[in-house]
């Protein structure tokens, strides 16, 4: 029986050791703005500051692997996730998803070093290097 319960509680450990930093995002991020809905392994969540201030707040809560900025919003990539602060009016939404989707097809690639599927941040890309 010991044996048993010591095996149950290793996998447990080693499981919860292969969630790493990204549910610690998703912890923050639930913890800190109220959840509009959820689908699949994406969560939407609407904060009462503007955007920047939103991605500040994250960002100091579990520091993302790269950041970045555009138009439409604020960027914080994770190992396996990606947050995407959006403005709502004077408020902003935050998305959580898995980087399995989209980010893995290259839409965010236009955001450059760090936002490259296949390229860890910091990387320079060959055309930089020229």
């Amino acid at each position: 029986m010991r044996r048993a319960t010591a095996a149950v509680l290793a996998g447990t450990a080693l499981l919860l050791a292969g969630c790493g930093s990204d549910s610690a995002v998703r912890g923050f991020v639930d913890g800190a703005f109220d959840e509009l809905r959820t689908s699949g392994d994406t969560a939407y969540y609407t904060s009462t500051d503007p955007v920047q201030r939103t991605a500040t707040t994250i960002a100091g809560g579990v520091p993302p692997v790269a950041r970045a900025a555009d138009a439409r919003g604020e960027y914080l990539r994770y190992d396996d996730d990606i947050v995407v602060v959006e403005p709502a009016g004077a408020t902003s939404t935050v998305r959580v998803e898995d980087l399995d989707g989209a980010y893995r097809s290259g839409q965010y690639r236009h955001l450059g070093s760090g936002f490259d599927p296949g390229s860890p941040a910091g990387d320079i890309d060959d055309d930089d290097a020229k």
